[in-house]
């Protein structure tokens, strides 16, 4: 019986999850969305086309792929139709290989609405969510009052619709925060329609035929580790599991169904919105990270938080999910710098610890390893013998910090600039 592999970000988010799922794809039959919504931006470069998915799995354009939104997802129905139509526009029809769970809670106008009035009622303890209703969804999920995928095909839909808005409505009225969701609200209905000539399916029935089938699986998680709604810089982090184990949760599978477990981390650090970041460059070098690196939100636009790599975090992470093997991105935006730091343990109040603390808020001072750089453009590489021995020095440290192999290796956006080790 084959089991469901599990690619996940190890960081911030913004790992670089799309390519990387593009690029597995040919060896899996089935890939399966598990936790997240549409703040997710996994961006996908072929030629000169490029992606940017928020909801459908990133196998979508490979055409004997299957792919399934779990569960564990929340689906804002307009942000999806306007997916699958940029999609259908480049590839055509994709009724036939986009399956979406009934379980799936939808993300209604209120929610968008209630997230920006939260948010905003914080002011500078703001949390730097991306305001596309996914808290709140959640936050209904919990509280057993959420409006579920399945729900739109029963004759009860809009009575249903209208008993959460006004739910909705009271709690809003607690808020100076004006609004009108007529025009999103009119679009959401008709997104709805839309989503009717998609399978709406028991996901977790569907997926663990395709195991005991010996169907080949990835499940594709979304955000990055570090923002688990658990195990993340609470309170600066999602509103869902995003390690490893959000795979049995999100997608209906038991834990000792799950194979291997490959986490992708960039070659530095960023982070979008507030929270803790101990290896933040608010210098030259962070502006020269988000230059090179295009470091701008998929999903916002916003500035991107640029660091240095930290491997105390790196190491929490690969522990939590229990990673097999490493995928290491944006090796190339390194390219230019003579020094290269990662940071190996911090300095908290006079101590020295090497593990990943609950004190995260608080001042954290880095401990950095010095690393001389490689100084030259990789992006033609193809072989992993063919890098320069710094770069290779950097690698191994890496290993060697983590326990865990890199096996894959990314110099450069485009799918073919990968090196497999």
């Amino acid at each position: 019986m084959k089991k469901v592999d599990v690619v996940l970000g190890l960081q911030w988010g913004d790992e670089g999850k799309g390519k990387v799922v593009d690029v597995l794809t040919p060896d899996y039959k089935v890939i399966a969305r598990f936790q997240g919504g549409p703040n997710a931006g996994h961006s996908i470069k072929f030629g000169n086309d490029g992606f940017v998915l928020h909801t459908v799995p990133s196998g979508i354009f490979r055409k004997d792929s299957i792919n399934i939104i779990g569960n564990g997802v929340v689906i804002d129905p307009v942000i999806l139709d306007e997916e699958i139509q940029d999609i259908e526009q480049k590839i055509g029809d994709i009724s036939g290989r986009l399956l979406i769970s009934k379980k799936a809670h939808l993300i209604l106008p209120t929610h968008r609405i209630i997230d920006a009035a939260s948010e905003a009622a914080k002011g500078k303890a703001k949390i730097g969510s991306t305001l596309k209703g996914i808290g709140p969804t959640y936050m209904d999920k919990t509280g057993r009052n959420g409006l579920r995928v399945g729900d739109i095909l029963s004759p009860e839909f809009m009575k249903r619709y209208e008993t959460l808005r006004k739910k909705h409505a009271g709690l809003l009225s607690q808020y100076d925060y004006g609004y009108d969701i007529t025009e999103y609200e009119s679009k959401w209905m008709e997104a709805i329609g839309h989503l009717r000539r998609f399978q709406l399916i028991e996901s977790e029935i569907v997926i663990n035929k395709y195991i005991n089938d010996d169907v080949p699986i990835l499940a594709e998680g979304a955000q990055g580790s570090m923002l688990d709604i658990d195990f993340g810089t609470y309170p600066f982090v999602t509103s869902s599991n995003t390690m490893s184990a959000g795979a049995c949760t999100g997608l209906g599978i038991a834990p000792s169904r799950i194979g291997k477990v490959m986490g992708i981390f960039k070659a530095y650090c960023t982070r979008v919105g507030s929270g803790p970041f101990p290896t933040e460059l608010e210098n030259e070098t962070g502006e020269t990270l988000r230059s090179i690196g295009n470091e701008y939100g998929a999903t916002t636009g916003r500035p991107r938080r640029c660091g240095w790599l930290d491997l105390v975090a790196l190491k929490y992470a690969v522990m939590m999910s229990g990673v097999d093997e490493l995928i290491m991105m944006k090796s190339d935006v390194l390219n230019g710098f003579d020094t290269i730091k990662a940071a190996v343990a911090y300095e908290i109040d006079g101590r020295t610890v090497d593990y990943f603390p609950f004190e995260s808020n608080e001042k954290i001072t880095p401990v950095y390893r010095e690393f001389k750089g490689w100084n030259c453009d990789i992006r033609n590489i193809r072989n992993y013998e063919d890098f320069p021995t710094e770069f290779k020095d950097y690698v191994s440290f890496i290993e060697k910090e983590t326990s865990c192999p890199v096996r894959i290796i990314s110099v450069g956006p485009d799918r073919s600039e990968i090196v497999i080790r």
